[in-house]
């Protein structure tokens, strides 16, 4: 059985560093009873799917997650703008 990529799949990471933070890091990593490979994929890691999840999930205020839900229930009547440019996108999908 083939095992799951996570466990198969690296990919290299090379950076100059200033020494003060290399030391700080390996020293970091020494408190932590951790490699200073470890150290930086858990670090690291743990940084970036914070900013990923940031970035593409959308935080709503108590308010507005009702004001959401509310839409998503009864939603508004579509206005006469809209109305126009949704026949008007029909119109041109149906002429491909």
């Amino acid at each position: 059985m083939a095992k799951p990529l996570a466990e198969t799949d690296t990919a290299r990471l090379e950076a100059r560093i200033p020494v003060q933070i290399y030391d700080q890091m390996q020293r970091a990593a020494r408190l932590r009873g951790m490699t200073m490979t470890g150290y930086l994929i858990a670090t690291a890691g743990e940084d970036a799917r914070r900013v990923v999840e940031e970035a593409e999930i959308m935080r709503l205020a108590r308010a507005d997650q009702i004001r959401f839900a509310e839409a998503l229930i009864d939603p508004p009547k579509p206005h006469a703008r809209l109305a126009r440019a949704a026949k008007r996108h029909a119109e041109l999908i149906e002429r491909r």
